[in-house]
């Protein structure tokens, strides 16, 4: 997963409260850091993204593939 498309799932899933739970929200599964110092720290964003999904209980069904463009949206 790139960080565009973290990006664009934390977006997709979250709305307008994704920044601040990027901000505000500790993930112990990232060493008991917030998204934003996991990813500055240099943890993978497929790995921010799931722990980030485990801890807001979002549905696994909801969880892979996520950030992804449609390409019939080209």
């Amino acid at each position: 997963m790139r960080r565009s498309e973290f990006d664009r799932a934390v977006a997709d899933e979250f709305g307008p409260r994704g920044g601040s739970l990027l901000t505000d929200l500790v993930l112990s599964s990232v060493g008991g850091r917030t998204s934003v110092d996991a990813l500055a720290a240099g943890v993978d964003p497929r790995d921010v993204w799931l722990a980030l999904c485990e801890e807001t209980d979002v549905p696994a069904e909801r969880r892979y593939g996520v950030g992804r463009l449609d390409p019939r949206r080209r």
